[in-house]
């Protein structure tokens, strides 16, 4: 994971930014799900507990596993948007850490159904014990995203861990994401 590409998004008075990443993130999922290799990491330079993940999104990766991503063309319809690098090393003095999507049990009907399904309750036991009030809200920068199965938008919550000297091998997922695998970040 020795290279990296960076896309920046350019600015648009038609457009808000994070509906821009939304919409470059989205092209990426696919392109890294038709791919299936896991070798593909990205980071959010710029995010923010709590604010929006910024105008710049990374992908990480050794430079034949980049090349593979690029030759999808994945960006098409996006070249008034974006400015893309090329393929560039990363730098010497970068430090590592993960980025990894996180779940809020936002849904306490959901949860009552679950609990039904799995643990035999009946509906008054679980909603005595999933109130209404365990609504978990997260303050952590996010992406709008459509599901490919539900065919349903959702927000994909990201967090990143701490910062570390060495480099965590690892599979990535269809998000670029992994909990183990570190990405460099500077």
């Amino acid at each position: 994971m020795d290279r990296y590409i960076e896309f920046h998004l350019l600015p648009d008075p038609e457009q808000a930014p994070n509906l821009l990443m939304n919409v470059l993130y989205g092209k990426l999922h696919l392109a890294l799900a038709e791919l299936g290799s896991g070798d593909v990491g990205v980071s959010f330079p710029d995010a923010q507990k709590g604010a929006a993940l910024g105008p710049r999104l990374r992908l990480h990766g050794t430079a034949d596993a980049l090349a593979r991503l690029m030759r999808i063309n994945w960006t098409a319809g996006m070249y008034d948007y974006v400015l893309q690098s090329s393929v560039m090393s990363v730098p010497s003095d970068a430090k590592f850490r993960s980025c990894y999507r996180v779940q809020a049990k936002s849904n306490p009907e959901r949860l009552r159904r679950r609990m039904i399904k799995r643990h035999g309750v009946d509906a008054e036991t679980a909603a005595r014990k999933i109130p209404d009030s365990a609504t978990e809200m997260l303050n952590l920068p996010y992406l709008q995203i459509k599901s490919l199965s539900s065919g349903k938008h959702f927000r994909l919550f990201l967090q990143f861990g701490p910062l570390k000297e060495e480099a965590r091998n690892g599979v990535f997922n269809a998000y670029g994401l992994s909990r183990e695998a570190t990405v460099p970040w500077f």
